[in-house]
């Protein structure tokens, strides 16, 4: 008799199942949801991002014109919109003239006076709005409801942010 043949034969470890998990996993089964209301509720204390847009506070100036610019009357369902485009001029006119002293922009009409005020606040886009100058001198200037609203935002938008 060799020495092989008096081995015990090989014992096969049993397979490891998938359940239930190793004492160690229940602990991680309990601490992931807890760290994770945590991270939630730290949320809190963390300082806020500014947004990028930070609204600042405006000038008295800008504050009465925006006041003015909402208090005029629209010309809507069909009115004549040439007092109302006048008016619109008149204010953007004693702003420039109170912002821009040596500008002259007083003496302006037309396109260029239309890109006088782009050059100041792009983002307004008042060139597109060229009746803006002319509508005052048509006699029965009328202007749907979807463009008084737009030209009187592109106004607003001005009035906020011109430089």
């Amino acid at each position: 008799m060799s020495a092989l043949d008096q081995l015990q034969p090989l014992i096969l470890p049993e397979p490891v199942g998938f359940w239930p998990p190793a004492p160690g996993w229940w602990l991680l089964l309990i601490l992931l949801p807890a760290l994770g209301y945590g991270v939630w509720r730290a949320r809190a204390l963390l300082p806020k991002k500014a947004s990028s847009e930070t609204v600042e506070p405006l000038d008295p100036l800008r504050q009465a014109a925006l006041v003015e610019l909402a208090q005029m009357p629209k010309p809507y369902d069909g009115a004549p919109a040439g007092a109302w485009l006048q008016q619109i001029n008149g204010l953007l006119k004693r702003l420039c003239r109170n912002h821009y002293p040596y500008s002259q922009s007083h003496t302006l009409n037309g396109r260029k006076w239309l890109a006088f005020l782009d050059n100041r606040c792009p983002a307004a886009g008042l060139t597109r709005w060229m009746i803006l100058v002319e509508g005052a001198y048509k006699p029965e200037c009328k202007l749907d409801d979807k463009a008084i609203n737009g030209l009187t935002q592109s106004v607003e938008t001005w009035i906020r942010k011109h430089v």
